[in-house]
């Protein structure tokens, strides 16, 4: 008998009560019988400014509460297609990043052999380069899909390597990331020097501005997207600092001039049918939102991530066990 993970049902069981695991998943520390597992990546230790992401997971867990299985944007029931866990979070080493490096990839490995699409969530974006290099083990050179105001491809900060501004510097240099099909969205805000941008390209991004974007349609930017990255492996990797102060004011390094919490879901939804291995999303910061906004927008960036995993798993026929077991959270 096969199981079949799904949340706990709101309408015997109040949202406000509980354990709060994401949208009250079972928290199960499985690799069988699931197709996504939502884990939490507590470390903020490559931060160059405000710490306090690793709290990041907690409140994004605590504000999904709210979230129902069904997704009208994509008309998709997600536990119709499939089963997921609350994974709990990784093991990190506070203060030290290279050890919590190697912590994190070994921890993705044995989600990643078994097919299961992990939905991480931060954690400062430094925590980007471990899940890349795991992804890059199992399915080969990736391709990024990146939601940020910030390239995040500075060479150092104070003379260190690896910190949330240079990862995708890192990921290119390591030949992990194919950057000729990658893309990087939402790049704005004041630069160190003005080859900022052309750097990242240079790295062999494709980089779409917010002065850009702003001129696009969602479906305009879905085409670019998949015209990038084509069938090559996926991975997606959104900043909360993609949306502006208004509604995401919990973050370290907020951009004014940003997108909306309503432009974001469009533009997620323009991934479905890529072939998405895995998700992060990252940069929350709560203690400098005690009103919770910038958690909920995480939280719903989240299950529209999952949603993409269940469409693309409608999209192609699945075989259904008549002995399925379902297991609330």
């Amino acid at each position: 008998m096969s199981k079949k993970y799904v949340p706990v049902d709101s309408q015997v069981y109040p949202r406000f009560s509980g354990i709060k695991t994401f949208m009250r998943l079972p928290h199960v520390q499985t690799t069988e019988d699931i197709d996504f597992a939502v884990i939490g990546v507590p470390f903020d230790t490559g931060a160059s400014f405000a710490i306090g992401t690793r709290f990041g997971p907690e409140a994004v867990r605590s504000m999904s509460a709210l979230i129902r299985p069904y997704n009208p944007g994509l008309e998709i029931d997600i536990f119709e297609y499939c089963s997921g866990v609350d994974y709990g979070d990784l093991a990190v080493n506070p203060g030290y990043i290279e050890d919590s490096y190697q912590l994190i990839e070994s921890q993705l490995e044995p989600l990643l052999a078994n097919d299961v699409v992990p939905i991480l969530i931060g954690g400062d974006h430094s925590v980007s380069l471990p899940h890349l290099r795991a992804m890059a083990n199992r399915y080969g050179k990736i391709s990024l899909v990146h939601f940020d105001s910030h390239g995040d491809t500075w060479d150092s900060y104070f003379g260190k390597k690896y910190t949330h501004g240079t990862v995708f510097r890192r990921a290119a240099e390591e030949g992990i990331v194919d950057t000729s099909k990658s893309i990087q969205i939402g790049m704005r805000g004041s630069l160190y020097k003005p080859q900022d941008i052309k750097d990242a390209e240079d790295l062999g991004y494709k980089v779409i501005t917010t002065h850009t974007l702003k001129g696009m349609t969602p479906t305009e930017l879905g085409d670019a997207i998949k015209e990038r990255v084509g069938n090559n492996p996926v991975f997606v990797s959104f900043d909360v600092d993609f949306l502006d102060p208004v509604f995401a004011p919990g973050t370290g390094t907020p951009e004014v001039g940003g997108f909306s919490t309503y432009d974001a879901q469009q533009f997620v939804r323009q991934l479905k049918g890529l072939n998405i291995v895995g998700f992060d999303c990252v940069e929350v910061l709560p203690d400098r939102d005690p009103a919770k906004v910038t958690s909920l927008a995480a939280a719903n960036v989240c299950f529209e991530f999952i949603s993409l995993v269940a469409w693309n798993k409608r999209a192609i026929p699945q075989n259904s066990s008549p002995s399925e077991s379902v297991i609330q959270g």
